[in-house]
């Protein structure tokens, strides 16, 4: 596994030692599971995008309009 380093302010860092403290994990794991999120997070609104125009040519604008469509 690679290192990187990652620097944080003071409050940044209190709040992520307390949440170790409190759940029992390690820095580094929230640390990587806040990362996973965060990528996917920017994966799902990346596939979003380039999947709009289809959705808005088909008459789906809002996810209310997909899920009416599906269900």
């Amino acid at each position: 596994m690679n290192a990187i380093t990652v620097r944080l302010d003071k409050k940044l860092e209190a709040e992520l030692k307390a949440l170790a403290k409190r759940t029992g994990r390690p820095k580094s794991e929230l640390i990587r599971d806040a990362l996973r999120r965060q990528l996917a997070i920017a994966r799902f609104q990346e596939l979003r995008q380039k999947v709009a125009p289809f959705a808005e040519a088909r008459g789906w604008l809002t996810d209310e309009d997909v899920f009416q469509d599906l269900s």
